[in-house]
């Protein structure tokens, strides 16, 4: 019979009185660790299941949750029932955010965890007890929301050495409820599966994410669309081939047309408004793209002659659609 494989991990799960959000965070040296570590339901609670991982601890220790169980009765039930229990980790908040953490006598060194008010970060074969010690301190002392606070946690775990074998994946997983995509409860998953600094390519899919699917931004923060910012937008829609007019700094209806439809094409429609504002996000990815296209066509050697002069949202030009139009039919005489 194979081996069940170990890995070194570190991770955080936690509890937002303010918004009811419930959330995990975790960077391990092993492949997609999103799929066996984090679990989470609002309402309940949540479950981080890791070192020789049990996945029951997952779904069992939340419908303990749901069912008003408290985070150290879950600990403590979930683990009196495993006879495998010194070779496994655990970190539990609950609906009230309550929080316990186990450590099995027999995880690799370095292992342990650090509770705290409403937190606990757990881990193990790591470089050291600094490990959670500086995820906690990071967690407590961050501004911002459960989310920030969860990443500053990971980038601090990682500082302190973190896994001590390397790094390949983590994860960020959060509820609240209705929250998600839809009105679903799944407000936060994002993955990195395999890359050589999962923490950093977790915060640049984040950053994406946060842009796509949530409405974290501070209003107060919002750009009036006039001089400056309207030329800025119209010359970087104009590379990308959305806006074909001049560059005039007027927010006239062809550029909030082609605006219109770069927001739609790249699924930013919780981004768009219409008090003649743009929100920095957005501003600051169209630069990003737009920089990108002039590189794309500066580096790279054209197949066709002026294949690269349009920007991927311009018109296609040439040729016939890709099915020909039905013929009419016509009634013979």
């Amino acid at each position: 019979m194979a081996a069940i494989p170990r890995f070194g991990t570190f991770s955080i799960v936690a509890y937002e009185r303010e918004t009811a959000t419930w959330g995990v965070a975790v960077q391990s040296k092993f492949l997609s660790v999103g799929s066996v570590v984090p679990w989470a339901e609002a309402g309940a609670g949540a479950v981080a299941t890791q070192a020789l991982a049990n996945t029951h601890y997952g779904p069992e220790g939340l419908a303990l949750l749901r069912g008003g169980a408290r985070a150290q009765d879950v600990v403590r039930r979930l683990t009196e029932a495993d006879p495998g229990r010194d070779e496994r980790q655990l970190g539990v908040v609950d609906r009230e955010g309550g929080a316990a953490a186990f450590t099995g006598a027999k995880c690799m060194d370095w292992a342990g965890h650090e509770v705290g008010d409403g937190f606990c970060c757990q881990g193990n074969i790591l470089f050291g007890a600094a490990v959670v010690r500086g995820m906690a301190r990071a967690y407590e002392s961050t501004g911002g929301d459960i989310l920030d606070r969860l990443l500053a946690a990971l980038a601090a775990g990682q500082r302190e050495g973190g896994d001590r074998r390397g790094m390949q994946s983590a994860a960020l997983f959060a509820v609240r409820a209705g929250a998600g995509y839809g009105g679903n409860d799944r407000w936060v998953d994002v993955r990195v599966d395999d890359h050589p600094s999962p923490i950093e390519e977790l915060k640049r899919v984040f950053r994406l994410y946060d842009m796509t699917m949530l409405s974290r931004e501070d209003p107060s923060t919002v750009l009036p669309i006039a001089g400056e910012v309207a030329l800025a937008l119209q010359h970087d829609l104009g590379v990308l081939g959305y806006y074909s007019g001049r560059f005039t700094g007027r927010w006239d209806a062809a550029s909030q047309a082609a605006f219109a439809r770069f927001v739609g094409e790249h699924n930013f429609e919780n981004k768009q408004r219409d008090d003649g504002t743009v929100w920095p996000s957005i501003v600051a990815y169209l630069k990003e793209r737009a920089s990108a296209e002039v590189a794309r066509r500066t580096r790279t050697a054209p197949i066709v002659p002026h294949a690269l002069d349009r920007g991927p949202g311009a018109a296609p030009t040439g040729g016939g659609p890709s099915t020909p139009p039905e013929k009419k039919r016509t009634r013979s005489k």
